[in-house]
Formats: C-alpha cells, structure tokens, sequence
C-alpha cells in the first residue's frame, strides 16, 4: 500500500469537494421543481398625517358655523377637536368636531387607515381594495330610496335610517333626476347632473375623481320626537389608506330637515383637501 503525505490527502480531498459543488450549480439546498416566492411590494405610505390638524381653521369655521360665535379661548379649543381613541396611531388615527348655533348643531369627524397586509403574496393595495369594497358594499348605495322626502327642502317627516332622494320631495323616490341619473347609476361613474339645477342626483352614490375610489352616503334619521339628524359619509381610499369624512347637521327646530345638497358639497370638498394633505 501506497504511502499518502498528510498534506496531499487533504489536498486531494479539497479538490473532492470541490468537484462536487460544481456538478451541483443550484447548491445543496435548491431542489429541482421548487417554486420561487415573490413578496408582493409594500404600500405607497407608511405613515397618516395628524388628524386634528389636517383641516385648516378656515375651513372649519366654514363647517361648523358655531364657532365663529364663540370667544377666543373657546374657539380655539373648538378648533383643536378631539382625537380619536387608537391603540396604533401608525395604523389608524381620527378627530372629531362639534359646534352649536342657534339654528342647529354641526358635527365633522374625519379617520385616516393605513392597511397593511400580512400575507407576503398580498400588496397592501390589494388588503385596501379589498377593505374599501367591504365598506362601500356595507353602504348598499343600491338600496331603494324610501318613499318619504329626505333631500333638499322636504318638510316631510323622516323614518329612522332614511336616504338621501335625488330630487328631495316628498313621496318622490326616485326623484326628479331622470335619464341623466339614471345613466349615471348604470355607468357606475358618479357623475351628476350640473350643479345648481333641480335633477341633480343628491343619492349615495360612486364618486369619481377622488382618491383611487370613492362613494358618499347621505343619511336622515330621527329617534322619536327629536329633530332630524343627517350624516353625510364620504368614504376614498388612495393607495394603502382609506380615509372617511362624516359630516352631520342637526336643526334646533323639529320640523326643519338639514339641507342635503349643502352637506353633501362640504363634505366632498374636504375629502378633496384631505387626499391632498396625504399626498404631500
């Protein structure tokens, strides 16, 4: 037998292994077949703006007359609003508001929610699509109109969980909004008739031009023998967040019925300032 140095068995064992990793390219660990994983790509935001100073002051002098009437201390404090109760500011934030006028109590609250996915195969976007839908079905905008006036000018009495009509009189449930809204309720784009005029579709409905997608509910309710209270909702996800305005009247006076197409204009204009404030 053969004499091997210690120095040349190590060296031919080296060359050993060395010859064996290159007949194997993928390494030991790759098994042929084997899928590759493909992490989705994370959402456009990973942080929400401070939401109780996300609304300038003028603005909320604007949706909550009470509070020009008010003294300094008071208006401040009015203006501060109420920041909403969360165990992950990262996550989900909101603010409230509220002023009394003579006429009638004013409320605005706005939530911002950032989504987030937890399954490597789902973008945040996706997890946000999927929450926007869910809302947005849970509004059931498709809903029949009830046949008692809740738009613009109704004086008549309102049922507790009534909706927004298009024309706002009494017993009209479709309303007057005609061929227009109801090619607009078919095409889905939200679109309404031209501002001012009396077949403006005023129903909760898609909105277009806000956000990646949008809908505004508008409901009228009444507990017992209180005034009418409506809350107009409008709801916008943009990216990985997904943003709700509420803003809500309460007139003093019990037969008065908050103006629907008024609320409605205000609400929308803040949901637009809102998704700026997200995109700066």
């Amino acid at each position: 037998m053969a004499y091997v140095p210690g120095v040349a068995l190590l060296a031919a064992l080296a060359v050993g292994c060395s010859a064996g990793s290159e007949d194997s390219p993928s390494g030991a660990d790759s098994k042929p077949g084997s899928p590759t994983v493909t992490t989705a790509p994370p959402g456009k935001y990973r942080t929400l703006p401070a939401p109780c100073r996300a609304v300038p002051g003028s603005t909320l002098k604007d949706l909550l007359p009470g509070v020009s009437e008010l003294a300094q201390p008071q208006q401040r404090k009015a203006l501060r609003g109420t920041a909403s109760v969360t165990y992950d500011t990262d996550r989900k934030v909101g603010c409230t508001w509220k002023a009394d006028a003579p006429d009638s109590t004013r409320n605005l609250s706005i939530d911002f929610e950032r989504v987030v996915s937890y399954d490597p195969a789902v973008s945040d976007d996706d997890r946000a699509r999927a929450v926007y839908v869910k809302k947005e079905n849970a509004a059931d905008l498709s809903a029949p109109t009830p046949g008692t006036g809740a738009g613009k000018g109704s004086t008549g009495s309102a049922e507790d969980g009534e909706r927004a009509g298009a024309s706002g009189k009494p017993g009209d449930a479709q309303g007057a909004a005609g061929p227009s809204a109801e090619a607009d309720t078919g095409g889905g784009t939200g679109a309404s008739a031209s501002p001012g005029s009396s077949d403006e579709d005023l129903r909760p409905r898609v909105l277009d031009r806000l956000g990646d997608a949008a809908f505004l509910d508008d409901l009228l309710t009444r507990a017992g023998s209180t005034a009418q209270h409506r809350t107009v909702s409008v709801v916008f996800r943009t990216s990985n967040v997904i943003v709700t305005v509420r803003y809500g009247e309460q007139p003093a006076l019990v037969t008065k019925v908050p103006d629907s197409k008024e609320l409605q204009e205000k609400a929308q204009a803040l949901a637009r300032k809102l998704a700026e404030v997200i995109s700066e």
